[in-house]
């Protein structure tokens, strides 16, 4: 038998290579994408399972079009994880206009375009899964962080008309929209944000959100959302007026930052 195959984005590091450790040791093959290649060759030597690997950047049209190009050319194509993403802090209007630009690249259209690449021949097999990786931003916004909340509010929302059409056309394909909450992994450090500033009891371990994924992909669970506490903070930021969301402010924006 034929191993199934996972791509895997943003696989160098954080949510992505837990992704890739799991499914090597459930019996797939993988596709790891990300930029840094030393670290998806170290990746990759270490996973007992077959690998391949992908050095390029979703943030530019032709570290996209190159994995679409993967996507298409793999026939066991089982499972796609759109994981690639950054997040920036500061003013929307103060911040570099290229990175936001790159942000909304990476999260909306390479997100859209791999997983357009992905269902075409999963639904003509009949079977297969997308899961894009979001966020609980994605369910409100935040001071600081503008670009990041609405992009992954578009991945969850994209996710959900996905399984709209799917289910009303009869597949069995299965789409995904984890949506984890503050993360013991490099993104935070990256972003800027003062961990020491933010309860210990919100911080997840990549283990645990990627073991909540996999279960809710079995389930055939649409939303994913790892931990009790942020399903009820999920639940609530859909009911706060606007005017109360204001003031609640964001964990992490430095003070000079505000005006």
């Amino acid at each position: 038998m034929v191993n199934p195959v996972a791509l895997i984005t943003g696989a160098s590091a954080g949510i992505g290579e837990t992704f890739a450790r799991k499914l090597a040791a459930r019996g797939y093959s993988l596709i790891l994408v990300a930029r840094r290649e030393d670290r998806l060759q170290t990746l990759a030597s270490e996973l007992k399972a077959p690998c391949e690997i992908l050095p390029v950047d979703l943030a530019t049209e032709q570290g996209i079009a190159a994995t679409e190009q993967a996507i298409r050319a793999n026939p066991n194509l089982e499972l796609l994880i759109n994981n690639a993403g950054f997040g920036t802090l500061g003013r929307f209007w103060a911040a570099d206009l290229h990175g936001q630009e790159q942000m909304h690249q990476l999260h909306v259209m390479a997100t859209m375009r791999l997983t357009h690449a992905a269902l075409a021949d999963m639904v003509a097999r009949g079977h297969g899964a997308v899961i894009n990786v979001s966020s609980v931003a994605s369910f409100g916004q935040s001071e600081g962080n503008v670009s990041y909340c609405a992009t992954k509010a578009w991945m969850t929302a994209f996710t959900l008309g996905l399984d709209m059409e799917l289910r009303g056309a009869g597949s069995k394909v299965k789409v995904q929209a984890l949506c984890p909450g503050f993360t013991y992994s490099e993104f935070h450090d990256v972003v800027g944000i003062d961990r020491n500033k933010i309860p210990r009891f919100l911080w997840w371990k990549s283990d645990d959100i990627v073991d909540a994924s996999l279960r809710g992909l079995e389930r055939g669970e649409v939303v994913v959302i790892p931990g009790a506490i942020y399903k009820f903070a999920t639940a609530l930021m859909k009911h706060l007026p606007h005017g109360l969301k204001r003031r609640i402010g964001r964990p992490g924006l430095a003070k000079d930052q505000r005006v």
